[in-house]
């Protein structure tokens, strides 16, 4: 079974229909493969008040100031880590309610900063 292009295909060149599939196939393949691909995770990852970046534990604020909201909330204080990094107020409150825990001292010093009290 043949097929001619009708299009720019001079008179005795004529495309199979085998060429057409595997021309096609070629192209469906990678545009398949795409489609299946899952999308990339674009959240960031803290462990213990530590951002995960390239597989490497790197302290930031965001990841710190997540740590708080978690030990907050053991403690009993109904608060989110998106409060705590919009209100500074919130943060020196909560860490002066919970800032002795070990695991966010180093997250409130700059919340809990006045003159040389530690708290």
């Amino acid at each position: 079974m043949t097929l001619s292009n009708k299009a720019g295909v001079a008179s005795g060149q004529r495309l199979t229909a085998t060429r057409l599939t595997g021309a096609f196939g070629a192209l469906a393949l990678p545009l398949l493969a795409l489609a299946l691909a899952s999308p990339a995770e674009a959240r960031i990852k803290c462990v213990n008040g530590n951002q995960i970046v390239n597989g490497v534990p790197l302290a930031t604020p965001y990841c710190q100031d997540e740590l708080v909201a978690i030990v907050a909330r053991e403690r009993g204080v109904k608060v989110s880590a998106n409060e705590i990094r919009n209100n500074p107020n919130l943060k020196r409150n909560v860490c002066q309610h919970v800032g002795r825990d070990n695991r966010i001292y180093m997250a409130c010093i700059d919340a809990n900063s006045v003159g040389r009290r530690p708290f």
